[in-house]
């Protein structure tokens, strides 16, 4: 099986981490970031996300799935730039993990 390009993963996160470093008005991941509940926000969303993707699974529909995870994956991904925590470190983790 080749290898599928996840680039896209590592240029929205340097999209989220720019967002928190330079705010841009109007902009959805700011809302999340600079929320008055603070991170309690960005962990509703994750908690959100992550019952619509049961549902999907649930539901058994692949286009749901894909597109309700995805939404997980963007919000977890939010909730690391807020915490600090790098995508090279989610990787380092799992690869050990792995052996």
């Amino acid at each position: 099986m080749p290898d599928t390009d996840l680039s896209i993963l590592d240029e929205l996160y340097e999209i989220i981490k720019s967002r928190k470093e330079n705010p841009v008005e109007n902009s959805y991941v700011c809302s999340l970031l600079d929320h008055r509940k603070g991170i309690d926000k960005i962990l509703e969303k994750v908690g959100e996300e992550a019952i619509e993707t049961i549902l999907a699974v649930k539901s058994e529909k692949k286009e749901e799935i894909i597109y309700e995870s995805s939404d997980l994956l963007f919000h977890l991904m939010v909730m690391f730039v807020a915490k600090g925590i790098t995508l090279e470190e989610i990787a380092t983790e799992l690869t050990t993990r792995r052996k």
